[in-house]
C-alpha cells in the first residue's frame, strides 16, 4: 500500500517571491516556512516579518536541507513554504469514500505549464479528481502554481506514488480507464461514456506509458482538421473536460 507523504497535504512553494506571495494571500493557509540557517539580510527579514504577521512558524534548516525539501537546488533561494491544499488528498482515500465520478490521471506529463493549465481547466469544469502522481509527473511547484493562476492550491488533486499504481487502484474500484489517443478509432464526441470513469492523459512525447496501458479499457480521439495531427496535452484536456461538462 502506498505510504502517506507530506506531499499529500501541501503544495510546497520555494523562492523569496513565491513564498512572500503565499504569505500575502489571506485565503491561503501556510503551515510553515523553512528558512536556510545562512539566510540573512533584507530578504530574510522580509520573510520573517511576513511570517510573524500571519503567525506562521519558521523553521531554520541547513541550506542543503532546504534544497532537498524544495526539490530544486537552483531556485529555492534558501526558503520554502508548505501551503495547505484543502482539496488535496490521497487517491486511496477518495476511492474509499465513494465521492469520485469523472477523474483525470496524469501519466508522464513533465512540463509544469501543462500540469498547471490542466489543474486550472479541470477545476473549472468540475472534474471530481485530478490524479497527480508523486513520481513521473512535474512536481506541484511555483511554476505549476503560476501556470494554474493559483488554482493549484485549491484543485481537487489526488496523490499516489505512480500513474501505474493509480490505474490499478481505479480499475480495482470499478472505474473504466479511457486514454486520449490521436490514433483511436472512437472519437470523444460520439463515444458512449459512463458517468463514472477515469481519463488518462499521456506525456508530451511518449504518450501513455507502458506501465499504464494494460489498465486502459479503451482509447478516444479528438477529431482533427486542417492537417493538424494532435493537440498539446493541456489543450486536449480542456476539450475533454468541457465535453464532460456538456454531457452533464
Amino acid at each position: 500500500m502506498d505510504a502517506p507523504s507530506p506531499k499529500d497535504r501541501f503544495v510546497t512553494v520555494f523562492g523569496r517571491k513565491p513564498v512572500l506571495e503565499a504569505l500575502a494571500d489571506r485565503e491561503l493557509r501556510v503551515d510553515k516556512i523553512v528558512l536556510a540557517d545562512n539566510a540573512r539580510g533584507t530578504a530574510a527579514r522580509e520573510i520573517l516579518d511576513a511570517a510573524t504577521a500571519r503567525s506562521v512558524r519558521v523553521e531554520r534548516a541547513s541550506a542543503h536541507r532546504v534544497k532537498v525539501l524544495a526539490g530544486n537546488g537552483k531556485q529555492d533561494q534558501g526558503v520554502l513554504a508548505d501551503v495547505v491544499a484543502p482539496r488535496m488528498r490521497r487517491l486511496s482515500d477518495a476511492i474509499a469514500d465513494g465521492s469520485l465520478s469523472s477523474v483525470l490521471l496524469l501519466d508522464g506529463i513533465t512540463t509544469p505549464a501543462n500540469v498547471g493549465m490542466i489543474l486550472r481547466t479541470a477545476t473549472a469544469a468540475g472534474i471530481s479528481g485530478i490524479v497527480v502522481p508523486r513520481r513521473g509527473v512535474a512536481s506541484l511547484d511555483p511554476l505549476v502554481v503560476k501556470a494554474s493562476a493559483g488554482v493549484a492550491f485549491h484543485a481537487p488533486v489526488l496523490r499516489c506514488y505512480t500513474a501505474a499504481d493509480a490505474a490499478a487502484d481505479l480499475r480495482a474500484a470499478g472505474f473504466p480507464l479511457f486514454a486520449l489517443d490521436g490514433s483511436a478509432r472512437v472519437d470523444l464526441f460520439t463515444a458512449d461514456l459512463p458517468r463514472r470513469a477515469a481519463y488518462v492523459l499521456g506525456g508530451e512525447t511518449g504518450g501513455i506509458s507502458d506501465e499504464v496501458r494494460p489498465s486502459v479499457t479503451g482509447s478516444l480521439s479528438i477529431p482533427m482538421s486542417g492537417g493538424v495531427e494532435s493537440l498539446n496535452v493541456a489543450s486536449a484536456a480542456a476539450v475533454l473536460c468541457f465535453e464532460l461538462v456538456r454531457r452533464r
